[in-house]
């Protein structure tokens, strides 16, 4: 058996620690952006008093970057500016000072392969904008065909049973969003300062980019934010790629959703699918995934108000209001702004409103329903489908309802429609219905209850004095993102169209005084929580998640999608061969303390009795009369003690420690407790009751203690379960000496004082007054909570020159956050490590026969023991 060594020194050095030893090289666009005014010759930029100038910057990563682009017909220039419309652009007000922003996005314009280059540089010095430019064809599949046809009706919940319904998974378009991901970590990559700056990435068209980042940079600072739903988990688990979405959200420090809901199905996908659980601290949700805290933000996102307030004071928007009003003279307005596509319920609200009419005759001339519809995002039959039923509905309802004279009871406005021209609209409206059978978030209310408010300008077009009062009235669809935050909005479900329409009747009914309050409550959250207060509230989370990125070590797991990082404390370290094996040889008084399943035994395997293997090699370091070797399991004494009866040497500490036997030849004692276990009387039936309330779970019983699994039920509800019956144990067990703890699918009941930790103290103390020392070396390895206890212990008494334990290792199965300073990759690195030590005690025993022995006889290389014979 020859030693990697080599591969056990790697695994101390993250490929950050790499980064750090030498000067990393810092793109020229970052020296450029962040004003580092030398470069040294290798890529090292320093300013004239050698030091680095570097100031943080906001990476804004989005589909589209805010720029508005056309071709000059004269010059055949390319012309740009900034969309003042975009929320990307408008976020900017919500970070600090003097905060540099870098945007990276693809350019809505075809440029062509001989124009890049020019346009690429004039956008980032012009604008900070870098632009991913994409060809056509993979635009089209990576757009088209897996964001808007694929995933967009899934994240709304609508499966792709049939065509007319949306694209089934496309192996060759998941290969071009893929790709086109790529593409944006590479411009990434060109802007990017990894120690300092921030990178927000932005919707579902960039969902597995921090994957990509994350394997380059461990420590990048990260953030996304989801501005479409997030399905439940029944629909989003028929995702073929579930699992790489998924873990590319959990590649971010921090995750962002407009609602609870949103965030509460992300955190169920990542509960039924990964087996991970969130809490919640001190306000805070985080999902703790291999040593790092994902932070989960909820918090809808808010509008310019300096925008419309721009245009409310604008004679345009006044001229434009004077006109609407007379060409709706006498009637009452109801105003509907949609984007063209089969989500947002227009169809619902057309035939709401003509029941409206239907019932209300004396309406009939009197309301009218103005319907502006932007542009569809994306092409189709499903788009054409719904533009054919709308029309055909809107004709239906005119046709019956409408009078001569040119009375309409709904008017399409077809888009694009510029923001001005909505704000006027807004402005004559006395009421906005939002009908969407689901959508993301939908600012349209919040835009509307602004205009509403008035300024002199308006007032002065409406006709309206200054003691009219500001009013407004929303009819908001139960099912978009807004909702939660109007409590004041008359709240539908836009399938019952009767209550669409007794919700557009009571509009029409209210009074004034009602229609303020409400407008007034609306007014005071939206004025509040603007685009800038979102932002801000963004940015700091992302900073606090962030914080202790540079108190950890890195590693990088895993290939592809499936990357992933494990952060450390910077003394934990991989248990390798050179370092155990030399303090193994020179010590005397050895105490080796082994957790069995999941240490030892792999915990997916179904038969749990140890191998013939396995018992041979625990046998060759039991022979070692240096070695006091001891399996220290939570599991009953009986299945221990059948398994391990041909270890004759062997001790076991059962039951976390409540029994004990030092070989198979020694009575099982009983730790100095008290003996009555009366609480179980108590306990049982309780269990009794949520085994029968939880399909797949079952009942342990211990001599000392209870146990409920639930490994084999639902995850979700087990995890649920688990948490109410641990209350429920905690509030009837109050007055009983016992401890009821929550485990790794398990919720356990035992007496008080017992843990794994007591068996360490009790061992070493042994020890000590059996040989008139303590062990002079202490192998201690386990996987999961209940181990802790005992590296726990061994920490508090690692103090050398006050035990006399000169070399320790405390070491955990798996590279995951510990009290132990030492980690193994798996059950099969612990049966090596095991043989290794096994082998040193061949070792030493050859030596000793070499003494003896005139001539020896070595076995052929490949075998662990060395034998001779007396010739």
């Amino acid at each position: 058996m020859s030693p990697e060594s080599w591969k056990d020194q790697l695994s101390l050095v993250s490929s950050d620690d790499y980064r750090i030893m030498g000067r990393h090289r810092i793109p020229n666009a970052v020296t450029k952006l962040s004003g580092l005014e030398t470069d040294d010759g290798d890529g090292n930029n320093y300013s004239s008093g050698g030091a680095w100038v570097t100031k943080p910057k906001r990476i804004v990563v989005s589909n589209q970057l805010p720029i508005r682009a056309h071709r000059d017909i004269s010059s055949n220039r390319w012309c740009f500016e900034f969309d003042n419309d975009s929320l990307y652009l408008q976020l900017k007000d919500g970070f600090p000072p003097e905060t540099e922003v870098v945007y990276v996005g693809s350019l809505n314009a075809d440029v062509l392969p001989s124009e890049q280059e020019d346009v690429s540089q004039l956008l980032l010095d012009k604008f900070q904008c870098v632009p991913t430019f994409l060809p056509s064809d993979l635009l089209s599949k990576y757009y088209h065909g897996f964001c808007k046809h694929y995933l967009w009706p899934i994240f709304h919940y609508l499966l792709p049973m049939t065509q007319a319904q949306g694209s089934l998974f496309d192996r060759s378009n998941w290969r071009a969003y893929t790709t086109v991901n790529k593409i944006f970590a590479d411009k990434i990559f060109e802007v990017l300062n990894p120690d300092d700056d921030y990178v927000w990435i932005h919707d579902y068209h960039l969902m597995i980019l921090p994957t990509f980042l994350r394997n380059r940079f461990h420590r990048i600072k990260l953030g996304i934010f989801l501005h479409s739903p997030f399905p439940s988990s029944e629909i989003y688990r028929t995702l073929p790629v579930r699992d790489e979405i998924l873990k590319g959200f959990l590649n971010c420090d921090l995750v962002g959703f407009h609602t609870f809901d949103y965030a509460r199905h992300f955190l169920s996908c990542c509960s039924r699918m990964l087996g991970l659980d969130y809490e919640s601290k001190r306000g805070y949700i985080g999902l703790e995934y291999f040593g790092r805290t994902v932070s989960i933000k909820i918090l809808p996102v808010g509008i310019h108000m300096g925008q419309i307030e721009s245009i409310k004071a604008s004679e345009e928007t006044a001229e434009k209001v004077k006109g609407l009003r007379e060409r709706f003279k006498g009637n009452t307005v109801m105003l509907g702004v949609d984007d063209l596509d089969m989500f947002k319920g227009i169809s619902l609200k057309f035939w709401a409103m003509g029941q409206l009419l239907e019932q209300n005759a004396e309406l009939r001339g009197k309301v009218v329903l103005v319907q502006i519809t932007n542009p569809a995002r994306s092409s189709g039959k499903d788009v054409q489908d719904v533009e054919k039923q709308i029309n055909l509905i809107a004709d239906e309802i005119n046709s019956k309802f409408g009078r001569p004279g040119g009375y309409k009871p709904i008017v399409f406005v077809n888009g694009p429609v510029s923001t001005l021209d909505k704000v006027a609209y807004y402005a004559i409206s006395e009421c906005v219905v939002v009908n969407a059978v689901r959508d993301g978030m939908n600012l349209v209310p919040y835009k509307y209850t602004v205009t509403r408010q008035g300024s002199p300008v308006l007032d002065a077009a409406l006709g309206f004095g200054e003691d009219d009062v500001r009013k407004s009235v929303i009819i908001v669809s139960e099912f978009i993102g807004c909702s939660p935050s109007l409590s004041g909005a008359i709240r539908v479900n836009p399938w019952n169209i009767d209550a669409v329409t007794d919700a557009m009747s009571s509009a029409m009914t209210m009074s004034d005084k009602e229609k303020n309050l409400r407008h007034q409550k609306h007014h005071k959250y939206i004025s509040s929580h603007n685009v800038a207060y979102w932002a801000r509230s963004y940015d700091q989370d992302l900073r606090r998640a962030c914080k202790d990125h540079f108190n950890k070590r890195f590693w990088g797991v895993g290939f592809g999608l499936f990357f992933k990082v494990v952060a450390l404390d910077p003394n934990f370290r991989k248990l390798c061969v050179e370092t155990i094996v030399p303090a193994y040889k020179k010590t005397s008084s050895r105490l080796i303390l082994l957790d069995y399943d999941g240490t030892m035994m792999d915990q997916d395997t179904l038969d749990k009795k140890p191998s013939d293997g396995l018992i041979s090699l625990l046998n060759r370091l039991c022979d070692d009369p240096n070695n006091l070797v001891f399996i220290v399991s939570g599991r009953g004494k009986d299945p221990l003690s059948k398994w391990f009866d041909s270890c004759p040497n062997l001790g076991i500490s059962a039951e976390h420690g409540y029994f004990t036997r030092w070989n198979s030849n020694a009575p099982w004692e009983t730790s100095e407790l008290p003996a009555d276990l009366s609480w179980k009387k108590i306990a049982k039936p309780v269990m009794n009751h949520y085994m029968e309330a939880t399909d797949g779970s079952f009942i342990e019983e211990k001599e000392s203690a209870i146990v409920w699994h639930h490994q084999e039920a639902d995850h979700s509800f087990g995890s649920w379960q688990a948490k109410e019956l641990l209350d429920h144990l905690e509030s009837v067990l109050t007055n009983e000496p016992v401890v009821v703890k929550r485990g790794q699918h398990i919720v356990e009941v035992k007496p008080q004082g017992v843990s794994k930790g007591k068996v360490v103290e009790h061992l070493i103390a042994t020890m000590r007054n059996s040989k008139g020392k303590r062990p002079d070396f202490l192998l201690c390895i386990g996987d999961d909570r209940s181990d802790e206890d005992m590296f726990d212990s061994i920490v508090k008494h690692q103090d050398v020159s006050s035990i006399g334990l000169a070399e320790v290792f405390a070491c955990t199965v798996g590279q995951k956050p510990s009290k132990a300073k030492y980690y193994l990759d798996d059950t099969p690195s612990v049966i090596t490590m095991l043989e290794w030590l096994a082998a040193a005690s061949d070792g030493s025993k050859h030596e000793q026969q070499q003494k003896q022995n005139k001539f020896t006889f070595q076995q052929p290389m490949g075998q662990c023991r060395n034998e001779s014979i007396d010739l």
